[in-house]
Order: structure tokens, then C-alpha cells, then sequence
């Protein structure tokens, strides 16, 4: 089966570590939920037949939206295609200002927004997406002389994924996104990343703080004690083995690019936290 991959650079993308996550899933599930879908790189690997996908960030989730409508998804890629031709400076701080009247992109077509979307993760800098407190996207140009806005294949097959399968779309807050879940279920947690220090967490206007990984933690344990399958990434900071501490923690590295300060960037330590012990092997995997 040809998969889906992501269409747009999300900070902490799990393209390159997706074989790790896939060897600590369950073998076995029936609905799949994630709350901070992101990219979706999980979702698309897994193409699980029945999931409930979310994200706090409305407009990702719209663009998710334009994408398994048949109508606003043609008229999206009409837009890119208009923005590509249109492509500079000049035009991509008009694009991104658009948010600063609120009333009147509030009115904008779905499809619009969606493109706006995707442009500006394209044509930003470092394709990063940050708001302020106002929710109003503020990356700088990232001084490409061109853009390629989408690949046309992809987003084709990712239609016909939403379309062919069970899937729910939601921009909620995480907590209420899973509460449908049940005994059986598998839920795969990738929030903001927690830091010792500082961490970039600002994917929505009201950030992502230590209170929020403390109550992620408590709606963890609730799903595990239901019987879910729950997963969860994370920095292998000292909160997070405390919070977690009575659940299985597995040790990775990866390496992350998005970070204002490029001596920041390189290869991290992180860890995939698992309430179930059954882990598939890589040799398996090939099997499948």
C-alpha cells in the first residue's frame, strides 16, 4: 500500500525516527487516537482503518479538512499553485499579515486559509510555525527565491486515506479529543516537548507549560487504567521520569532541526513511554 507522509515541516516531526515508534506500537488495537497529530507521520505509516486525529492549531486542522473535501481541496491547490507564481518577500508578508484583521479572516474561505497555511510552512523560515499571544502567525521570511507548495501525489493519496477510512478530525483541546476512548484503543501522545530550560512550545497562542505535561500525565494514567494502549514521546527531562516513572520508558536519540539558534540543533535524547510491554521487532515489521 502507497502511504501518505506529511505535507507540511512540523517542529518535532517524527519522519526520522519513525521506525522506533513503529516498534514500540501495539500489535493489535482498534481505534487510533492522536491528539497532537501535527504532521500526521505516525498516522500516515500506521493507516490505521478507524482513528481520531487532533490538534489544538485550528489552522492545520482546517487544512486536513480542505484536504479530504473533494471541492476545497482542488480549490487549495489552485491557491498554491497561485502563490508559487506570486512567490517573494513583498508577497509573503502580505500573506502573513492576514491574520492581524481578525473580523475579515474570519470570512475567509476554508480552502484559503488552508493554503495560506501551507504556503507560509513553506516559504517561512526554517519551516518553523510559531504565534504570538494574539494567535497571529509571526515567522520571518525564509528567503527561498522559490517554492514548491505541495507534492500533488501525496496529498492525492492522503484524500483518498480520509476519505476510504473512519476518520475523525478534530482541533480540540487534547483531554476532550480522547475521551471517547476505550479498552482496546491505542492512543499515541506527541505533545510540545518539556526542557530543563526553555523549549519552543509556542504552536498556539496559549503554549504548551510544565502544568499541562503534569495534567497530560494524569490523562494518561486514566487511559491506562481503562485498558487503552497508550505511547508517548518526549525530552528524557527529570519531570518527565517523575511523571512517568511507573510505565516503561525506552531510550532514543534523534536529531532535531528546527531551532532559531542553529548551534542548538543536533542529535537529542528522547523517550517513547509505554503502559504494555509487547513490542513488535524490526524483523517482524518486515513481515507485515
Amino acid at each position: 500500500m502507497i502511504k501518505g507522509k506529511p505535507f507540511v515541516k512540523w517542529a518535532g516531526g517524527k519522519r526520522q525516527i519513525i521506525d522506533k515508534l513503529k516498534q514500540y506500537a501495539p500489535d493489535e488495537y482498534n481505534t487510533y487516537y492522536e491528539p497532537f497529530v501535527g504532521g500526521g507521520a505516525l498516522l500516515f505509516e500506521l493507516s490505521p482503518k478507524k482513528a481520531v486525529i487532533n490538534d489544538y492549531n485550528e489552522e492545520l486542522m482546517n487544512v486536513f479538512k480542505c484536504i479530504k473535501d473533494e471541492t476545497k481541496f482542488s480549490k487549495m491547490c489552485t491557491e498554491l499553485n497561485r502563490y508559487e507564481v506570486a512567490h517573494s518577500e513583498e508577497f509573503y508578508y502580505e500573506m502573513r499579515s492576514k491574520d492581524k484583521e481578525k473580523a475579515k479572516y474570519l470570512k475567509m474561505p476554508d480552502y484559503k486559509k488552508a493554503a495560506r497555511t501551507i504556503y507560509l510552512n513553506k516559504a517561512c523560515f526554517n519551516g518553523l510555525y510559531r504565534v504570538n499571544k494574539n494567535n497571529e502567525f509571526n515567522v520571518p521570511f525564509g528567503k527561498k527565491t522559490k517554492v514548491n507548495t505541495y507534492d500533488g501525489q501525496n496529498l492525492g493519496i492522503i484524500h483518498s486515506y480520509l476519505n476510504f477510512n473512519d476518520i475523525t478530525i478534530q482541533s480540540i483541546d487534547f483531554e476532550e479529543s480522547v475521551k471517547s476512548a476505550k479498552k482496546g484503543d491505542f492512543i499515541y501522545f506527541d505533545p510540545p516537548y518539556d526542557s530543563e530550560t526553555s523549549t519552543f512550545n509556542d504552536y498556539t497562542e496559549n503554549g504548551f507549560g510544565k502544568e499541562e505535561q503534569v495534567r497530560l500525565a494524569r490523562v494518561y494514567k486514566e487511559l491506562a487504567d481503562k485498558g487503552c494502549y497508550v505511547m508517548l514521546s518526549n525530552h528524557n527531562t527529570n519531570l518527565i521520569k517523575e511523571l512517568y516513572k511507573d510505565y516503561n520508558i525506552h531510550h532514543i536519540e534523534a536529531k532535531r532541526n528546527i531551532n532559531s539558534n542553529g548551534k542548538k540543533r543536533g542529535k537529542v535524547e528522547e523517550v517513547i513511554i509505554t503502559n504494555y510491554e509487547n513490542i513488535r521487532s524490526f524483523e517482524n515489521q518486515e513481515q507485515l
